[in-house]
């Protein structure tokens, strides 16, 4: 393993670098006034604020000239120069929102798959081997390489993943996002969770998917939920809802969004699939024409894990009953 991480030493150190290059630019602007101006709109239908713009052009410059690496970012989409080696799928700001409010839940999230002569956009989140995740405001970086564990680094010391045992749905402390999905409906999935754990553990919003899987392997959090998209493939009818709230766009998770997070999370121990209880592997990394949405679910263990997805199964099945006729 250790040879493992001598061999990517370069990738490893250039992927460090850039995060604290965006790290060092964004954390001034935390909370202003100008980072929570709108600026346009991204690839993917998000909103950009003026806090992403100054996070997109620091990776814009700092790239520039590197004909060796091939980029997609939220707000650019995919660059990929002649001879291209490595691809990186970079969301500058994970948790934009908390960012433009000064919170702590905000990140910058990169991860790396080799290109080897393919086309970029044939590779799958199972050609990603190199995972990222820097965390702005605090200095909390988490690390990854396929195959060789993780490095959890907080405050300049080496942590150990900390994955808590927590089985009982009513013990649970986890978290899950609302941005760009339709309010009522979603409660309607997820609320037997919010309910049962709303007085023995507590339900969290915290504006970032990085951010709130990264708090699985600190031990804060118990697991992350995220079924949006779930929601669209089971239940077709409720994807106008989706599009009402994300101003024509379907606003789920992206591979940018949960590449580096998900390998980073395996790579602790803990359970990771999409929100059905499936590999999130075979996702393709690279998002086109609109779609490449995934769900997501990222358990401390693999006994919760099940209960969660039983719960969902049930949710799901909640939601579809509310479109039958009758």
């Amino acid at each position: 393993m250790d040879d493992l991480w001598s061999r990517e030493k370069e990738i490893v150190s250039l992927v460090l670098e850039l995060c604290a290059r965006v790290r060092e630019t964004v954390r001034p602007h935390l909370g202003s006034f100008s980072a929570r101006e709108l600026a346009g709109t991204a690839v993917g239908g998000d909103t950009t604020f003026g806090i992403d713009e100054v996070a997109e052009r620091t990776v814009e410059e700092f790239l520039q000239g590197r004909g060796d690496i091939a980029y997609y970012t939220e707000d650019r989409g995919l660059k990929v120069p002649a001879g291209a080696r490595y691809l990186l799928i970079i969301d500058p700001i994970d948790g934009t929102r908390p960012a433009a409010a000064g919170l702590e839940s905000c990140c910058v999230s990169i991860a790396a798959a080799a290109i080897d002569g393919r086309d970029a956009n044939s590779l799958t989140m199972g050609d990603v081997f190199l995972g990222v995740v820097s965390e702005i405001k605090d200095d909390a970086v988490f690390t990854a390489l396929r195959g060789a564990g993780a490095h959890i680094e907080i405050a300049g010391k080496r942590k150990a993943p900390s994955l808590t045992s927590t089985s009982s749905l009513s013990e649970i402390f986890w978290t899950a996002g609302y941005r760009g999905r339709p309010a009522e409906p979603l409660t309607r999935v997820i609320a037997e969770l919010i309910d049962l754990s709303s007085v023995d553990g507590g339900y969290f919003d915290l504006g970032s998917a990085t951010y709130s899987i990264t708090r699985v392997l600190t031990g804060q959090m118990d697991t992350y939920v995220d079924v949006g998209q779930r929601m669209v493939e089971d239940v077709p009818q409720v994807k106008d809802a989706f599009l009402a709230v994300g101003h024509g766009a379907v606003l789920n998770n992206y591979p940018y969004d949960l590449a580096a997070a998900a390998l980073i999370a395996s790579e602790c121990g803990a359970v990771v699939t999409d929100a059905a209880g499936r590999p999130l592997d075979p996702y393709d990394l690279v998002p086109s024409g609109g779609g490449g949405q995934l769900s997501s679910l990222v358990s401390s263990n693999r006994t919760l894990h099940e209960a969660l997805l039983a719960s969902l199964d049930k949710g799901i099945e909640r939601l579809a009953s509310s479109y039958r006729p009758g």
